[in-house]
C-alpha cells in the first residue's frame, strides 16, 4: 500500500514464544520431508529390527512356546549389554541412512536459493536457524534409535522381574546417551556438508563416504602401517569404542576411550565452525 495513506498498522496478532521459535523450521521441514513416500517406507522398514528384538524377549520369556518348540533346555542369546550394543549398532547404521538421504535436503536448498537473509531479517538468530534444522533430523532419528530401544528395555524389565530391572538399571541411561551421542555426530556432520555441497546428491555421497570410506582407509593404513590410528579416521571405529564402555561389552576396540572421545570433539568442532562460515544474513561474491 502507499505510505502517504498511513493505513498500515504494527502487526498485533499471536507472536511465537522467543525460546521455542525454532521449532518452526522443524515443523514446516516435516510438512515436506514426509510427502515423500519413499521416506516414509524406509522409516517403516528400520523398524523391523526392533520389532523382531521385542518378539524375541517376548519369546525367551515364554516358557510354554519354549516347551511346544523343544527349546525349553536351549541356550538363548543373553538380554545384556552385548544385545543392546547389538541393537544399537544395527539401529545406528539405519540412521546414518537416514541422515543420508534427509541431511543434505536441510540446508542447501537455502544457500542455493539465497534464502537466508530473508530468514535472519526476522527476530530469527543463526543459532536459532542451526537448531531448528538440526532438531528436524535429531527427532526423526529418535523415532529409530532411543525410542524403540528403550521400548524394548521397558519390555525386558517387565518380562524379568525387578531383580533384572535391579542389576541392569544401567542399560537404559547407556541406550540412551549411545543414541543420543550418535544422533549428535550425524545431525552435525550433515548439517556441515549440506552448508558446503550445494548439490544434495553430491552431499548425500560424501555422508556415505564419511561412513564406508573412512572405514576402509582406516583399514588399509592399519595393515600398511602395522598400527592402530587408521581407526582414528574411522567414524565407526571411534562411535562403537565409547559404545562398548558404555554397555561395558568388549567387543576389541583398537581405540582408548581418551582417543575415541578427543577425535568426537574434534569433529564436532570442525562442524560447528564450518557451519559458522556458511550460515550468514549475507553472502561475499569476490
Amino acid at each position: 500500500m502507499a505510505v502517504y495513506k498511513r493505513t498500515y498498522r504494527i502487526y498485533s496478532g499471536p507472536r511465537t514464544v522467543p525460546w521455542s521459535r525454532f521449532f518452526v523450521l522443524t515443523r514446516y521441514s516435516y510438512s515436506r520431508l514426509f510427502q515423500s513416500r519413499f521416506l516414509v517406507l524406509f522409516l517403516a522398514a528400520c523398524l523391523f529390527y526392533p520389532v523382531a528384538c521385542l518378539a524375541f524377549i517376548y519369546f525367551s520369556h515364554n516358557e510354554q512356546l519354549l516347551a511346544l518348540l523343544s527349546l525349553g533346555n536351549a541356550r538363548l542369546p543373553a538380554i545384556d549389554g552385548k544385545f543392546f550394543y547389538t541393537f544399537c549398532r544395527i539401529q545406528g547404521i539405519f540412521a546414518y541412512l537416514v541422515t543420508a538421504v534427509v541431511g543434505p535436503s536441510l540446508v542447501s536448498p537455502d544457500l542455493a536459493n539465497g534464502a537466508l537473509p530473508l530468514y535472519f531479517s526476522r527476530p530469527f538468530s543463526r543459532t536459532e536457524y542451526v537448531l531448528g534444522k538440526l532438531t528436524t533430523l535429531a527427532l526423526l532419528l529418535s523415532l529409530i534409535t532411543w525410542i524403540p530401544g528403550l521400548v524394548l528395555y521397558g519390555a525386558q524389565a517387565g518380562l524379568a522381574g525387578w531383580d533384572w530391572t535391579k542389576t541392569n538399571l544401567w542399560l537404559g541411561g547407556a541406550i540412551f546417551a549411545a543414541m543420543i551421542l550418535w544422533i549428535t555426530v550425524l545431525s552435525l556432520l550433515a548439517l556441515a556438508l549440506s552448508a558446503w555441497v550445494k548439490w544434495k546428491i553430491a552431499a548425500g555421497a560424501l555422508m556415505l563416504a564419511v561412513l564406508f570410506a573412512g572405514t576402509g582407509f582406516g583399514a588399509v593404513i592399519n595393515n600398511v602401517l602395522r598400527t592402530h590410528y587408521g581407526a582414528l579416521i574411522s567414524l565407526n571405529q571411534v562411535v562403537y569404542t565409547i559404545w562398548g564402555e558404555l554397555f561395558r561389552y568388549d567387543w576389541g576396540a583398537q581405540l582408548t576411550l581418551t582417543e575415541a572421545w578427543a577425535v568426537l570433539v574434534l569433529m564436532s568442532g570442525l562442524c560447528l565452525w564450518l557451519l559458522a562460515r556458511r550460515v550468514r544474513p549475507f553472502e561475499v561474491v569476490k
